[in-house]
């Protein structure tokens, strides 16, 4: 029994796909900007930027513009641009990638950006804080997913798998692998998967609680701001502790492809809860835990002071990245124990 292999990586629909992923990112810091300094509703209208078409606003009057206005309408335009680069994605994807299920992944990259614009779009409409909510929230899950689709066009996914013929001369855009059957799958520790499914689902849940503590209702109550924030806090050592368990697994598995992402998620989750720190000390001032730090007395919270503002979009951006690169190792991990399986299975009937 041989391993079910695909032959070769698309080298432009991989590219679009790295591209897409390079562009929501950016999106998400912008979006996250939009936010901390209250400039949804900069623009008034939607889809139309103050009755013009979105493209045809004068871009003098965006870039010299009020700040909220060049944020906010260069987040429409930036999230047209992904749109743009996620239908070319599936049209590439549709030409050339012969495994239905990455179309299908393509397809769906594009199906959520829509929504994600849509979502948008009605917040600006109704003016709706949930919206704005629900819009922060389902935007990792977007960053997400164009992980995805960029670890399986990519010629990693190929990395263990023998050609099973020359690539066809006549196919463009096609890069024939190296013929490397030594080559070892790596040895997962026992739970790996599982404990990289966790770090997701914790990671995600850790985004709702941050998204509800930024958009705050005006019916809420201070009984439940505190209960959801310590939540918040506690989620993040709990997160902390699954990254590093992820890691010390991910490590004796021999393959540095998977390991070393491991270690960043530890650098990335301590820089979090620094950045998070800071974002209450902006909002809320220096907690009483931390009245030794210098500058601490005497502090005052400054609104919408600029570099408070990057601060705060950060923790935001920041958390978003962390459920990419976690996605990105699930993604892998899973190729590889699926490998292993196959493998294995194929020396059983042998």
């Amino acid at each position: 029994m041989q391993l079910p292999v695909t032959k070769y990586a698309n080298r432009t629909v991989h590219r679009l796909a790295i591209l897409v992923v390079c562009l929501t990112w950016p999106l998400i810091w912008v979006g996250g900007m939009v936010t901390t300094y209250d400039a949804g509703m900069a623009v008034p209208d939607w889809p139309n930027t103050y009755g013009y078409n979105l493209f045809l606003y004068p871009y003098k009057t965006w870039l010299l513009g009020p700040f909220d206005l060049f944020m906010e309408h260069g987040h429409r335009l930036l999230g047209a641009l992904l749109g743009f680069t996620a239908i070319g994605l599936v049209i590439a994807a549709w030409r050339s990638e012969n495994r239905r299920w990455v179309k299908g992944i393509t397809l769906l990259i594009l199906l959520a950006v829509i929504i994600q614009g849509g979502l948008g779009g009605i917040r600006v409409v109704l003016g709706d804080r949930t919206f704005a909510m629900i819009h922060g929230s389902t935007a990792p899950i977007v960053f997400a997913l164009t992980v995805i689709g960029m670890v399986v066009t990519s010629r990693w996914w190929f990395r263990y798998s023998k050609p099973q013929s020359e690539p066809d001369s006549t196919e463009p855009n096609t890069t024939p692998h190296e013929d490397a059957p030594a080559i070892k799958l790596p040895k997962l520790a026992k739970g790996s998967v599982a404990t990289v499914t966790l770090l997701i689902l914790t990671c995600y849940l850790q985004l709702i609680l941050g998204a509800r503590l930024r958009h705050l209702q005006p019916t809420g109550s201070a009984t439940g701001f505190l209960h959801t924030a310590t939540l918040h806090v506690m989620l993040a050592f709990a997160l902390w502790l699954l990254v590093v368990i992820a890691w010390s697994r991910l490590r004796k598995c021999g393959d540095l492809t998977l390991s070393r992402p491991g270690q960043a998620l530890i650098g990335l989750v301590g820089v979090q809860i620094l950045l998070g720190i800071g974002t209450w000390v902006v909002h809320y001032g220096w907690p009483d835990f931390l009245g030794w730090f210098p500058g601490s007395e005497g502090y005052v919270i400054e609104s919408k002071n600029y570099v408070n503002a990057l601060l705060v979009t950060s923790h935001v951006a920041t958390g978003s990245l962390i459920l990419a690169v976690s996605t990105f190792v699930w993604v892998r991990i899973l190729r590889v124990r699926n490998l292993n399986m196959a493998s294995a299975a194929s020396k059983t009937a042998s």
